[in-house]
This record gives structure tokens, C-alpha cells and sequence, in this order.
């Protein structure tokens, strides 16, 4: 029987207890002495965002199906219980087994999010594990680092004994049964690393070195020793109706962020957005056939008991059997009590006629997200939709019955001007307008509500504007004050409601986005000066992380200030992802002369992917 970590006292004393218990439904539970690997799954945020995280519950399955691995799970622990693990020195521990963290072979952590970084040495501080990979011996977990932040991994490089980068469902059981056998023989932790490196998507960053020229930028990038591979090629799965897929997924005590039964459609985007990592590295679309997704959704719901199904996708409107799927799951749930979420569609006549029957349409609203506001700013970003798509869809939502939408802009976007600024409310106002020229006065539910969100644009790696500049945080703050006196000069401007992200938290996010490995020693400073839980505004501390910059002599302008050469050696050129630089800086002149690039169904733009053999770029072929 296993023994809790923490006492009833200190339970008491947090927060929301019932994240530190484990013994989840479906959570798995093995004999320590039966299996060969013991792996924790890190998610470096509080526990309700970690357990909505579809990519964990992926991988815990598929682990957990070998019989000689056992894989666990911990999430950041809150700073009420952060304060008592240092005060009474108990070191952080996984929730099935309860057992240490440190006393695993593995400690991997996904990384989805730039701000969790500090977080990343918080777990490995609380767990005893030394923060640098140099530092670590034999009696240490192998540290992996994966997610989507990997694509550039050389600002947190330092903290991690190796990176996977892709896909896991590809190169995890190559990597265990090379364990098992450096293992059994014996081996140091070093001999294991270096031949981990030989597994196609894996890098390790202590074979590899920079070089500066004067300037500050990269001279060169490559392997310390021979037969460590110079490049490192992302891990793709190409069936990807036939991959793992947990069919009993996890369900917490407590509400998480996402509580619901999600069903993953599709990978992949077709839009070619020039802002989007998501849409560039997970590319080729690959959808997952409909009768699968049909045995899966029964068997998920059976197994959880939840009350809400949600379609996973990019762009849920491109999946080529979506109304057949959503048919099915209409007819598998009514009387049930189970909802139907859809995210990520277009609002067209099928998606709204499907909604009206999923929602309660006087509680629901409905999301667009055109990204800018003027036309000539959408065709830079390639976003594909013109205006009159956007008003004709509130259009169709506003006779449906709709009277809620809400508007998700991004400010800062390369090219941008004042003009671009001002649409945005214009296009709220013109939204607005045609709600009372569509819906006669006595039909109307109330005044309709438009609300609008602004983010500031963060340039990321593998995106065509991955040579793009930023700007200070009172540039960016000028900019949302200029959207909000544009939206106090419209004529419906009692029916627009605007809000906007913190400016700070964007500059930031944009110096670990595109870093080197200089910025991990800034990183370290600042979580030594109590940086935690930065992606949350309560605690970020822009200060603090400004006064480690400036401590460690690190210039945070030369990440975020400058527009990059095109020839520019990238801190993350060593990885392919399938799409080429050529292809990027062909895009981003592109976006320069706002020229609009065709979806991959439309036409083939010639990104590099096609070498995978798979996906859209095969099955679409004539």
C-alpha cells in the first residue's frame, strides 16, 4: 500500500488538496518491483491546466501499455504548497506511487508555453535533481524535454539531458529499449546520451556548441564530436488513424481547465498562417478515418463519465468527414446530457445550423478569429478570410439567433499601421450594424454584444516571421489605447466591449521564444529571485526578470528589437521540421508585398513536407 506524501496537516493547509493525492479514475497503478523503467510525465503548471493537457494523456497511455514501464504524473505544486516543500525540505514526488521524483530513470516535461519556464527548474529545484545538466550523476533522472516549445530549445538547453522533438508516439520505445540495454550493461549515463542521439528526433544538447561572430549573432552551430548528427529531423506519425489514443483517459477529483472527453480529428493545418507555429511544425495535415473516431468517442464517454465531448483540431471545419462525425455524436448523446463542443470552425450555414442544436443559443456566443482587422493586414498574415465572410457569417448567426460575438485580433503584426489599428473597431462597428439591419426590432433578444480581444503577436521559430521585430512594452500599450479610442468614435460603440493582454508578459515571451543558449542563465536568475508561475498575472514580476537580464549582462533588445538579416543563423536551424527556410523567407516576402498564399488543398506552395510520404500532400495528388 502506498504511502501519501504529504500529512492531513499540510493537505489541510493548501489549496485545492486533491491535486497533490493522485488515485484518479483511470489512473494507473503498477507494482515498482515489476517493471524495468519508471517514467514521470512533468506538466510545469498547476495541476487543473496539466490535467486538460491532451499530449500527456496520449503519451501516459501508450507508456503505460508496456508492461516493463511505469509512467506517473506531477504537476507544478501551487506556491502555498512550493512554500512548505522548501520550508520542511520534502522533495516533490509523482502522484500514482507518491515516491520522489528524483528516484525515477526519467523526469519528462512538456513544454507548451514559453512563461512555464521558470517553472521547469521550480519542479527540478523541489525535486532535488541539480538544475544543470552538467551537473547531474548517475543517481540522477534522465531529464526530456518535448512540446512544441522544443522547436527552438536552446534557451532552457542548459536544464535538459535531451530533447524529443516531434511527435512521441515515433521514437519513445526505440529510447526505452536502448535504456533497458545501456542498463543491463552496465553503462554511464553519458554512453546512454550519446547513443540516444542516434535515435532519429533526438537531440542532446551537450554534443553540440555555439559560436558568436562580434555582433552577437550565431557563426556556427553543429555536433562537439563526431557521430553526432548535424541535423535533427522531427518525428511525424503518417497513420495517424491507427495511433495510440487513450480510450481511458485520466479524470481529476477536481474541475480542470477542460473537463471533458476530447477527441483529437485531425494534426495538422491546411491555412498556411504566416504568425502560426502550430500551423508550420505540425504540418502535413493527417486526419484520423470516422469510424475510429466513432468507437473512440463511445468507449471515452463510457470510461469518464463526462458530460462534455470536445473535437480537437487546428481547424476542425477542414476535417473532410465532419459532418458525419457530428451526425454521429448528435445522435450517440441526445437524452444523455452531454454537450458537444466544436471549437476551431468557421461560421458558416453548416456549422451554425449544428450549433443551434448543440447550444443554448441565449447563453452561447460565437468566436471569430480574423487576427486584424483591415483586409491588407489579413492578406500579410495570410489569414484567408475577407470581410465579407466574416460579416455575412455573424450575418447567418444573427438570424439564427445569436446576438454574442466575440472577436480575436492580434496588435504588433508586422507591417502594421495606425489605419490597421483603427479597423479593428470599425469592423466590430460594421458587425454591429448589421446585427440591427438583420434582426426587425421585435425579435431582437437585447442590444447585440460584440466583444473584442487583442493579444500583441510574439514572432516564433518556423514561421515566416521568424525575422520579424517587436516593440517596447509602451509601444505595444499605445497601440490597444489606440484601438480603444477608435472604438469609443463608433456609431455602435455601446455594443462593443474591448479587451487586451498585458505588454510586459508579451516582450518576454518574445526573448525565450527566439533566445539562444545566453538566456539560460537569465532564466535560471530570475527563478532564483522567486520567478514562478509567470504565464499568471498575479505573480509575474516584469522588474524581476529585467533585473536579471541586466545581472547577467544579457541584452534583451538584441532578441526582440531588431529585424533578423534573411542569411541569419537561427538558434533552432539545426532542427527540420519538413519546412524549409527557403520556403519561410519566401513567405515573408510574400507577406511584405501582401501577396496571399492558397491553402494546401488549393495548391500545393511547395513547403518541404511532402518528403514525409504522408497526409494531405500525398492524398490529395492527382
Amino acid at each position: 500500500m502506498r504511502k501519501p506524501a504529504l500529512s492531513d496537516e499540510i493537505l489541510l493547509k493548501v489549496e485545492k488538496p486533491a491535486r497533490y493525492t493522485g488515485g484518479e479514475v483511470n489512473a494507473v497503478m503498477k507494482d515498482p518491483d515489476r517493471v524495468d523503467i519508471r517514467f514521470v510525465m512533468c506538466f510545469p503548471d498547476v495541476y487543473e491546466i496539466g490535467m486538460s493537457h491532451l499530449g500527456i494523456q496520449i503519451l501516459y497511455d501508450m507508456f503505460n501499455r508496456r508492461e516493463d514501464v511505469w509512467c506517473e504524473r506531477v504537476y507544478s505544486p501551487w506556491p502555498d504548497l512550493h512554500r512548505i516543500l522548501k520550508e520542511q525540505q520534502i522533495p516533490l514526488f509523482a502522484l500514482e506511487s507518491q515516491e520522489p521524483v528524483r528516484k525515477m530513470d526519467f523526469l519528462g516535461i512538456t513544454i507548451q508555453y514559453e512563461m512555464c519556464y521558470t517553472n521547469i527548474l521550480q519542479i527540478l529545484d523541489l525535486s532535488g535533481i541539480p538544475l544543470s545538466a552538467a551537473d547531474r550523476g548517475a543517481g540522477d533522472p534522465i531529464v526530456i524535454g518535448g512540446g512544441p516549445c522544443v522547436y527552438n530549445p536552446e534557451p532552457i538547453a542548459e536544464f535538459f539531458d535531451l530533447f524529443y522533438i516531434g511527435e512521441g508516439e515515433e521514437q519513445y520505445d526505440a529510447l526505452f529499449d536502448l535504456y533497458k540495454r545501456k542498463k543491463a550493461a552496465g553503462a554511464d549515463r553519458m554512453e546512454f546520451l550519446r547513443e540516444a542521439a542516434g535515435i532519429p528526433g533526438i537531440y542532446v544538447p551537450a554534443f553540440y556548441e555555439t559560436a558568436y561572430k562580434e555582433d552577437g549573432t550565431i557563426a556556427s552551430f553543429g555536433p562537439a564530436e563526431e557521430g553526432i548528427p548535424a541535423v535533427v529531423t522531427k518525428q511525424l506519425v503518417r497513420n495517424f488513424t491507427d495511433a495510440v489514443y487513450p480510450e481511458k483517459p485520466v479524470v481529476p477529483f477536481i474541475r480542470a481547465t477542460q473537463d471533458r472527453v476530447v477527441l483529437e480529428i485531425q494534426r495538422g493545418c491546411i491555412r498556411g498562417c504566416r504568425f502560426c507555429q502550430a500551423g508550420m511544425v505540425y504540418r502535413p495535415v493527417r486526419e484520423k478515418d470516422v469510424e475510429r473516431l466513432k468507437e473512440q468517442a463511445v468507449r471515452m464517454l463510457k470510461a469518464t463519465g463526462h458530460e462534455e465531448i470536445s473535437l480537437s483540431s487546428l481547424s476542425s471545419s477542414d476535417y473532410g468527414q465532419l459532418e458525419e462525425l457530428v451526425i454521429f455524436l448528435m445522435e450517440e448523446c441526445s437524452g444523455k446530457g452531454i454537450n458537444i463542443s466544436l471549437p476551431s470552425l468557421r461560421i458558416d450555414a453548416f456549422s451554425l445550423e449544428v450549433m443551434s442544436r448543440i447550444q443554448d443559443v441565449k447563453k452561447s456566443s460565437l468566436t471569430f478569429a480574423p487576427e486584424a482587422g483591415s483586409q491588407r493586414l489579413r492578406d500579410v498574415i495570410n489569414k484567408g478570410l475577407t470581410e465579407e465572410t466574416i460579416l455575412n457569417g455573424a450575418q447567418l448567426a444573427f438570424e439564427g439567433g445569436w446576438n454574442k460575438v466575440k472577436f480575436y485580433f492580434m496588435l504588433g503584426l508586422p507591417t502594421e499601421t495606425r489605419e490597421d489599428m483603427r479597423a479593428i473597431a470599425e469592423l466590430a462597428d460594421r458587425t454591429a450594424a448589421r446585427y440591427y439591419e438583420t434582426v426587425a426590432k421585435e425579435k431582437r433578444n437585447g442590444r447585440c454584444q460584440i466583444t473584442i480581444s487583442t493579444s500583441f503577436f510574439v514572432p516564433k521559430p518556423f514561421t515566416p516571421f521568424q525575422w520579424a521585430r517587436m516593440y517596447p512594452p509602451e509601444d505595444y500599450t499605445d497601440r490597444a489605447g489606440t484601438v480603444s479610442a477608435a472604438v469609443k468614435e463608433q456609431l455602435n460603440r455601446k455594443s462593443i466591449r474591448y479587451q487586451w493582454h498585458e505588454a510586459d508578459i508579451t516582450v518576454l515571451e518574445g526573448v525565450l521564444a527566439r533566445g539562444d543558449r545566453r538566456v539560460g542563465q537569465v532564466i535560471r536568475r530570475a527563478y532564483e529571485k522567486g520567478a514562478i508561475f509567470d504565464a499568471w498575472s498575479e505573480y509575474s514580476d516584469y522588474g524581476r526578470w529585467m533585473d536579471a537580464f541586466a545581472e547577467c549582462g544579457v541584452d534583451p533588445d538584441f532578441y526582440t528589437m531588431r529585424e533578423r538579416d534573411s542569411d541569419e543563423i537561427f538558434p533552432w536551424d539545426f532542427i527540420d521540421t519538413g519546412v524549409t527556410k527557403e520556403f519561410l523567407r519566401r513567405e515573408w516576402k510574400n507577406a511584405m508585398e501582401a501577396v496571399v498564399t492558397p491553402n494546401c488543398r488549393e495548391r500545393c506552395a511547395g513547403c518541404g513536407v511532402k518528403k514525409f510520404g504522408g497526409g494531405v500532400c500525398i492524398e490529395d495528388q492527382n
